[in-house]
C-alpha cells in the first residue's frame, strides 16, 4: 500500500523539477535572445537590433496612443527616433523588471514595470515609467517578441512600482 502512495509521489516531484528547470532555461534563453539585445539596442542606438529580436508577425500597442502597429511601423519608429536620439548626442536607457514569467518550449507571457531614461544623469534628464506584457514566440530556435503591449496608466506608474517587481536574472521568483 505504501508502494502505490510513495510512486506518484516521487513521479510528481520528479516532474515539478523538470518543469522548473525546463522553465529556467527558457528564462536564460529569452534573456539572451531578447532583453540583452533590447538593453543593448537602447544603449548603442543600434536600431537594427531592435529589428533582430522582433517577429515579422509582431504587433506593437503603445496604449494612450489609441493605435496598433505592425511590425514595419514599429521599426521605422525606433529608426527615426534612435536617429534623432544620435543627431543629438542623447542617450537612452531602459530597464525592465518583472512581475510575471510564464512559459513553455514555444511560447512565453511577461508582465512587468520598465523604467525609461533619456539622458540619464544629465541635466536635462527624463524618466519614465509603465507597465508592459509582451508575448514571446521562438522562431527558428530563438525567441522572438510577437505581441508588445505598454501603458503609464495615466502616469500613475513610478520608481516604487518598479523596485516591488523581480530583476531580470532572479528565476527563482518564477
Amino acid at each position: 500500500m505504501k508502494m502505490k502512495i510513495l510512486v506518484p509521489i516521487i513521479f510528481l516531484v520528479v516532474l515539478v523539477n523538470t518543469v522548473k528547470a525546463q522553465s529556467i532555461k527558457n528564462l536564460k534563453d529569452i534573456n539572451n535572445d531578447v532583453y540583452n539585445r533590447f538593453y543593448q539596442s537602447h544603449d548603442s542606438l543600434d536600431y537594427g537590433l531592435m529589428e533582430s529580436m522582433h517577429s515579422k508577425k509582431l504587433m506593437r500597442i503603445p496604449a494612450g496612443r489609441n493605435t496598433i502597429l505592425n511590425y514595419m511601423e514599429y521599426m521605422e519608429e525606433n529608426k527615426r527616433f534612435f536617429e534623432h536620439v544620435k543627431k543629438n548626442n542623447g542617450t537612452l536607457n531602459i530597464s525592465l523588471r518583472f512581475s510575471e514569467r510564464l512559459n513553455n518550449d514555444s511560447i512565453a507571457s511577461e508582465r512587468g514595470i520598465y523604467k525609461f531614461t533619456i539622458n540619464k544623469n544629465r541635466e536635462d534628464e527624463k524618466v519614465y515609467y509603465g507597465k508592459f506584457h509582451v508575448i514571446l514566440v521562438k522562431e527558428d530556435n530563438t525567441w522572438k517578441i510577437l505581441i508588445d503591449y505598454d501603458s503609464n496608466e495615466n502616469n500613475t506608474i513610478g520608481e516604487a512600482d518598479f523596485k516591488k517587481a523581480y530583476e531580470m536574472n532572479d528565476f527563482e521568483k518564477f
